[in-house]
């Protein structure tokens, strides 16, 4: 085929707009199908048809995950975290008030494996004007700095393995100010957060595993195994651990 032979999308047929083509391993996707795509998904030059389609699977069932989640948490004041401690869910998304419209990940907190926050610093040189009207350096240099707050979430999804996004909505320019404490500490904030719902259900996990022991109901006398309640099989009855 020749570089501007029309092309169409192997996901939904339409035709592809000029510069509109989204190249894959094995075909070709247009850009109202891209937009369906996971927001922290990267690596659809290296994907699939198959792959694809079942990720545009997953988004799509991903939709009835957002209807049914129930914000109990939200961390951060530009990019949000929100937390379904419930169902032990979390979004992440900048949104604002029509956040579900954008369909954002429902991610469970068994997926996390790690979360940091890192700050960049960006530092530009002040100058002066000479006798000549020149731009000169001062003597000793001068500088400015400014900052930007990130936060790395590493998951263990089929879609992605990292999300990142910025804390502060405007560059901050004072190390002392109040932005950066507010940024520091809203960091520190989703990673203690993330990091605690994560051991919780690692914790759980845990103790489900554990093998079972057997007590003697303190209401019945019946040798039982309590259940997931810590109750006498038998009688329903409460066992105090």
């Amino acid at each position: 085929m020749g570089l501007f032979d029309k092309k169409y999308c192997d996901i939904c047929g339409e035709k592809i707009g000029f510069l509109g083509n989204r190249k894959l391993e094995d075909g070709n996707l247009c850009k109202n199908c891209a937009a369906k795509l996971s927001p922290f998904f990267s690596e659809r030059r290296h994907s699939t048809l198959a792959d694809i389609r079942e990720q545009l699977s997953y988004r799509e069932a991903n939709k009835a995950a957002v209807e049914a989640f129930h914000v109990t948490r939200t961390l951060g004041s530009s990019t949000k975290v929100m937390l379904d401690e419930d169902a032990g869910n979390f979004v992440i998304t900048d949104e604002g008030a029509k956040w579900r419209d954008a369909n954002p990940d429902v991610i469970p907190f068994s997926q996390v494996t790690g979360c940091s926050m890192d700050v960049e610093e960006f530092r530009n040189e002040l100058h002066t004007t000479d006798r000549e009207g020149n731009s000169v350096s001062y003597n000793p240099p001068r500088y400015e700095y400014s900052y930007n707050f990130y936060m790395k979430v590493n998951v263990n999804s089929p879609w992605f393995d990292e999300i990142k996004f910025k804390l502060n909505g405007g560059m901050i320019s004072d190390r002392y100010s109040a932005d950066y404490r507010e940024a520091e500490n809203e960091g520190r904030e989703i990673k203690e957060a993330l990091t605690e719902v994560r051991e919780g259900v690692r914790s759980n996990i845990e103790a489900a595993k554990a093998p079972k022991i057997a007590v003697t109901c303190p209401h019945c006398g019946a040798t039982t195994i309590p259940d997931a309640s810590g109750c006498c099989e038998f009688c329903g009855g409460a066992i105090s651990g």
